[in-house]
Protein backbone atom coordinates (compact mmCIF):
# COMPACT_ATOMS: atom_id res chain seq x y z
CA UNK A 1 0.00 0.00 0.00
CA UNK A 2 1.29 3.62 -1.05
CA UNK A 3 0.87 6.32 1.26
CA UNK A 4 -0.13 8.77 -2.32
CA UNK A 5 -3.45 8.50 -3.63
CA UNK A 6 -4.09 9.95 -6.72
CA UNK A 7 -8.04 11.41 -7.67
CA UNK A 8 -8.81 11.76 -11.16
CA UNK A 9 -12.53 12.73 -12.37
CA UNK A 10 -13.42 11.31 -16.05
CA UNK A 11 -15.77 12.52 -18.38
CA UNK A 12 -15.37 11.14 -22.23
CA UNK A 13 -11.87 11.83 -22.45
CA UNK A 14 -10.43 8.31 -22.52
CA UNK A 15 -7.25 10.03 -24.41
CA UNK A 16 -6.79 12.70 -22.23
CA UNK A 17 -7.08 10.02 -19.12
CA UNK A 18 -4.48 7.75 -21.11
CA UNK A 19 -1.87 10.38 -21.55
CA UNK A 20 -2.11 11.75 -17.79
CA UNK A 21 -1.79 8.10 -16.91
CA UNK A 22 1.35 7.83 -19.01
CA UNK A 23 2.82 10.58 -17.95
CA UNK A 24 3.21 9.49 -14.47
CA UNK A 25 6.81 8.46 -13.80
CA UNK A 26 7.73 4.77 -13.26
CA UNK A 27 9.54 5.98 -10.09
CA UNK A 28 6.76 7.11 -8.33
CA UNK A 29 4.90 5.05 -5.67
CA UNK A 30 0.80 6.15 -5.92
CA UNK A 31 -2.02 4.55 -6.65
CA UNK A 32 -4.73 6.12 -8.46
CA UNK A 33 -8.64 6.37 -7.88
CA UNK A 34 -10.32 7.56 -11.29
CA UNK A 35 -14.05 8.32 -10.86
CA UNK A 36 -16.01 8.71 -14.53
CA UNK A 37 -19.16 10.34 -14.39
CA UNK A 38 -21.46 8.78 -16.45
CA UNK A 39 -19.44 8.99 -19.54
CA UNK A 40 -21.49 7.81 -22.88
CA UNK A 41 -18.51 8.49 -25.89
CA UNK A 42 -15.37 8.12 -25.12
CA UNK A 43 -15.25 5.82 -22.26
CA UNK A 44 -12.67 4.08 -20.08
CA UNK A 45 -11.33 0.71 -21.56
CA UNK A 46 -9.64 -0.62 -18.59
CA UNK A 47 -7.34 -3.40 -19.90
CA UNK A 48 -6.13 -0.43 -22.60
CA UNK A 49 -5.53 1.74 -20.09
CA UNK A 50 -3.00 -0.53 -18.17
CA UNK A 51 -0.88 -0.51 -20.79
CA UNK A 52 -0.18 3.13 -20.52
CA UNK A 53 0.78 2.78 -16.25
CA UNK A 54 4.26 2.56 -15.65
CA UNK A 55 4.27 4.09 -11.73
CA UNK A 56 4.22 1.47 -8.61
CA UNK A 57 0.92 1.10 -7.73
CA UNK A 58 -2.95 0.18 -8.57
CA UNK A 59 -5.12 1.78 -10.46
CA UNK A 60 -9.15 1.73 -9.40
CA UNK A 61 -12.27 2.72 -10.83
CA UNK A 62 -15.82 4.00 -9.51
CA UNK A 63 -18.64 4.23 -12.27
CA UNK A 64 -21.35 6.34 -12.02
CA UNK A 65 -24.37 6.18 -13.84
CA UNK A 66 -25.02 9.10 -14.94
CA UNK A 67 -23.53 12.74 -14.97
CA UNK A 68 -23.44 14.10 -11.56
CA UNK A 69 -21.39 16.88 -12.17
CA UNK A 70 -17.31 17.70 -11.32
CA UNK A 71 -18.01 18.97 -7.87
CA UNK A 72 -19.87 16.02 -6.66
CA UNK A 73 -17.34 13.09 -8.49
CA UNK A 74 -14.41 14.76 -6.43
CA UNK A 75 -16.64 14.48 -3.17
CA UNK A 76 -17.73 11.37 -4.08
CA UNK A 77 -13.59 9.98 -5.07
CA UNK A 78 -12.47 11.45 -1.47
CA UNK A 79 -15.57 9.52 0.51
CA UNK A 80 -14.17 6.70 -0.88
CA UNK A 81 -10.69 7.48 -0.06
CA UNK A 82 -11.71 8.57 3.28
CA UNK A 83 -13.68 5.09 3.66
CA UNK A 84 -10.73 3.38 3.76
CA UNK A 85 -8.47 5.88 5.57
CA UNK A 86 -5.31 3.91 4.70
CA UNK A 87 -3.65 6.92 2.40
CA UNK A 88 -1.66 9.76 4.41
CA UNK A 89 -2.17 12.04 1.15
CA UNK A 90 -4.24 12.77 -1.32
CA UNK A 91 -3.18 13.87 -5.01
CA UNK A 92 -5.13 15.73 -8.14
CA UNK A 93 -5.07 15.38 -11.62
CA UNK A 94 -7.10 16.41 -14.59
CA UNK A 95 -7.60 14.03 -17.95
CA UNK A 96 -5.40 15.50 -20.47
CA UNK A 97 -2.94 17.11 -17.68
CA UNK A 98 0.68 16.05 -18.00
CA UNK A 99 2.89 15.25 -14.89
CA UNK A 100 6.42 16.52 -14.55
CA UNK A 101 9.25 14.88 -13.29
CA UNK A 102 9.21 12.71 -10.09
CA UNK A 103 5.99 15.25 -9.23
CA UNK A 104 4.34 13.00 -6.52
CA UNK A 105 7.82 11.73 -4.74
CA UNK A 106 8.90 15.34 -4.64
CA UNK A 107 5.20 16.94 -3.37
CA UNK A 108 5.55 13.97 -0.71
CA UNK A 109 9.16 14.38 0.39
CA UNK A 110 7.66 18.35 0.97
CA UNK A 111 4.88 17.54 2.95
CA UNK A 112 7.01 14.55 4.79
CA UNK A 113 9.86 17.35 5.90
CA UNK A 114 7.00 20.08 6.91
CA UNK A 115 4.25 18.46 9.10
CA UNK A 116 2.52 21.99 9.75
CA UNK A 117 2.28 22.25 5.80
CA UNK A 118 -1.23 20.38 4.76
CA UNK A 119 -1.25 21.21 1.00
CA UNK A 120 1.16 21.63 -1.29
CA UNK A 121 0.83 22.77 -5.31
CA UNK A 122 3.28 24.08 -7.15
CA UNK A 123 3.77 26.02 -10.96
CA UNK A 124 2.64 24.75 -14.09
CA UNK A 125 2.87 24.96 -17.70
CA UNK A 126 -0.35 25.64 -19.51
CA UNK A 127 -0.22 24.08 -23.07
CA UNK A 128 -3.13 23.97 -25.65
CA UNK A 129 -5.04 21.32 -26.98
CA UNK A 130 -1.88 20.50 -29.57
CA UNK A 131 0.59 20.31 -27.05
CA UNK A 132 2.17 24.02 -27.90
CA UNK A 133 3.68 25.70 -24.57
CA UNK A 134 1.34 29.24 -23.67
CA UNK A 135 2.82 30.45 -20.70
CA UNK A 136 4.02 29.49 -17.10
CA UNK A 137 2.01 29.98 -14.19
CA UNK A 138 4.17 32.20 -11.37
CA UNK A 139 2.21 31.27 -8.08
CA UNK A 140 3.43 32.07 -4.74
CA UNK A 141 5.70 30.35 -2.30
CA UNK A 142 4.87 31.07 1.06
CA UNK A 143 1.70 30.52 3.18
CA UNK A 144 1.34 34.33 4.58
CA UNK A 145 1.16 35.83 0.58
CA UNK A 146 -1.14 32.63 -0.34
CA UNK A 147 -3.63 33.52 2.89
CA UNK A 148 -3.54 37.26 1.50
CA UNK A 149 -3.53 36.87 -2.00
CA UNK A 150 -6.29 33.91 -1.75
CA UNK A 151 -8.76 37.06 -2.24
CA UNK A 152 -7.69 37.67 -4.83
CA UNK A 153 -7.82 34.61 -6.82
CA UNK A 154 -7.42 30.80 -6.20
CA UNK A 155 -3.20 30.51 -5.41
CA UNK A 156 -3.01 27.15 -6.61
CA UNK A 157 -3.81 25.18 -9.56
CA UNK A 158 -5.95 21.95 -8.80
CA UNK A 159 -4.19 19.36 -10.69
CA UNK A 160 -1.13 20.46 -9.21
CA UNK A 161 -1.82 19.78 -5.44
CA UNK A 162 -1.39 17.13 -2.35
CA UNK A 163 -2.98 17.61 0.31
CA UNK A 164 -3.40 15.84 4.04
CA UNK A 165 -5.99 13.07 4.17
CA UNK A 166 -7.05 14.07 7.54
CA UNK A 167 -8.27 17.14 5.83
CA UNK A 168 -11.22 15.56 4.81
CA UNK A 169 -12.53 14.88 8.57
CA UNK A 170 -11.15 18.49 9.78
CA UNK A 171 -12.96 21.11 7.13
CA UNK A 172 -14.73 18.39 5.21
CA UNK A 173 -15.52 18.26 1.37
CA UNK A 174 -15.71 19.77 -1.70
CA UNK A 175 -18.64 22.81 -0.96
CA UNK A 176 -21.26 21.74 -3.65
CA UNK A 177 -22.98 25.68 -3.46
CA UNK A 178 -20.23 27.38 -5.36
CA UNK A 179 -20.68 26.60 -9.03
CA UNK A 180 -18.02 26.19 -10.64
CA UNK A 181 -15.21 27.34 -7.79
CA UNK A 182 -15.42 24.16 -5.63
CA UNK A 183 -11.76 24.23 -5.55
CA UNK A 184 -11.41 27.56 -4.53
CA UNK A 185 -14.25 27.51 -1.96
CA UNK A 186 -12.22 24.25 -0.77
CA UNK A 187 -8.47 25.78 -1.28
CA UNK A 188 -9.82 28.88 0.91
CA UNK A 189 -11.07 26.84 4.38
CA UNK A 190 -7.58 24.97 4.13
CA UNK A 191 -5.19 28.42 3.96
CA UNK A 192 -7.56 30.15 6.74
CA UNK A 193 -6.75 27.43 9.16
CA UNK A 194 -3.18 26.05 7.95
CA UNK A 195 -0.06 26.54 6.01
CA UNK A 196 0.06 25.74 2.48
CA UNK A 197 3.20 26.07 0.13
CA UNK A 198 3.61 26.66 -3.94
CA UNK A 199 6.88 23.93 -5.39
CA UNK A 200 8.79 27.10 -7.41
CA UNK A 201 9.25 24.34 -9.95
CA UNK A 202 6.85 23.85 -12.84
CA UNK A 203 5.71 20.10 -11.73
CA UNK A 204 2.87 19.80 -14.53
CA UNK A 205 2.02 20.96 -17.86
CA UNK A 206 -1.89 21.63 -17.88
CA UNK A 207 -4.31 21.99 -20.93
CA UNK A 208 -6.18 25.07 -21.81
CA UNK A 209 -9.62 24.09 -23.60
CA UNK A 210 -11.50 25.97 -24.73
CA UNK A 211 -14.74 23.79 -24.00
CA UNK A 212 -13.62 23.44 -20.27
CA UNK A 213 -15.41 24.43 -17.33
CA UNK A 214 -13.21 27.32 -16.36
CA UNK A 215 -14.16 28.92 -19.58
CA UNK A 216 -17.71 28.40 -20.86
CA UNK A 217 -18.71 28.94 -17.13
CA UNK A 218 -16.33 31.93 -17.13
CA UNK A 219 -18.96 33.66 -15.13
CA UNK A 220 -20.69 31.74 -12.96
CA UNK A 221 -17.01 30.82 -11.87
CA UNK A 222 -16.05 34.42 -10.88
CA UNK A 223 -19.67 35.17 -9.20
CA UNK A 224 -19.09 32.14 -7.03
CA UNK A 225 -15.87 33.83 -6.49
CA UNK A 226 -17.36 36.87 -5.43
CA UNK A 227 -19.48 34.78 -2.97
CA UNK A 228 -16.67 33.15 -1.33
CA UNK A 229 -14.77 36.41 -0.95
CA UNK A 230 -17.77 38.25 0.46
CA UNK A 231 -18.00 34.99 3.08
CA UNK A 232 -14.70 35.50 4.16
CA UNK A 233 -14.66 39.13 4.20
CA UNK A 234 -13.21 41.53 6.90
CA UNK A 235 -11.92 44.97 6.01
CA UNK A 236 -8.78 45.34 4.82
CA UNK A 237 -6.50 45.76 1.72
CA UNK A 238 -6.83 42.41 0.57
CA UNK A 239 -10.38 41.36 0.67
CA UNK A 240 -11.08 44.69 -0.79
CA UNK A 241 -8.77 44.60 -3.27
CA UNK A 242 -10.03 41.18 -4.13
CA UNK A 243 -13.56 42.06 -4.39
CA UNK A 244 -13.40 45.15 -6.76
CA UNK A 245 -10.82 43.02 -8.86
CA UNK A 246 -13.68 40.30 -9.09
CA UNK A 247 -16.37 42.51 -9.89
CA UNK A 248 -14.67 43.85 -12.81
CA UNK A 249 -14.05 40.36 -14.34
CA UNK A 250 -17.51 39.91 -14.11
CA UNK A 251 -19.00 42.62 -15.71
CA UNK A 252 -15.87 44.79 -17.41
CA UNK A 253 -13.28 42.84 -18.69
CA UNK A 254 -13.83 40.03 -21.68
CA UNK A 255 -12.32 36.71 -21.60
CA UNK A 256 -10.37 36.98 -24.76
CA UNK A 257 -8.57 40.48 -22.82
CA UNK A 258 -8.02 37.91 -20.38
CA UNK A 259 -6.36 35.31 -22.22
CA UNK A 260 -4.39 38.01 -24.74
CA UNK A 261 -2.56 38.84 -21.04
CA UNK A 262 -1.31 35.50 -20.08
CA UNK A 263 -0.52 34.44 -23.26
CA UNK A 264 1.97 37.87 -23.38
CA UNK A 265 3.62 37.72 -20.00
Amino acid sequence: MNNVIILIPHFNNFTGLSNSIFSIAKEEKVDVLIVDDGSTTSIIKESELLKFKKFNGTISFIYNKENLGIEHVLNQGLQHINSENTYEYIARLDCGDLCLENRFSLQEEYLEKNPTCKLVGSNAIAIDLNGKELYKTILPEFSSKIKNKMFVNAMFLHPTVMFCSSLINEIGFYPTEYKAAEDYAFFFKIVQKYQTHNIQKCLLKYEINPNGISLSMRNQQVSSRIQIIKDNFYFGYWPIYGLLRNYALRYLISQKIINWIKNHK
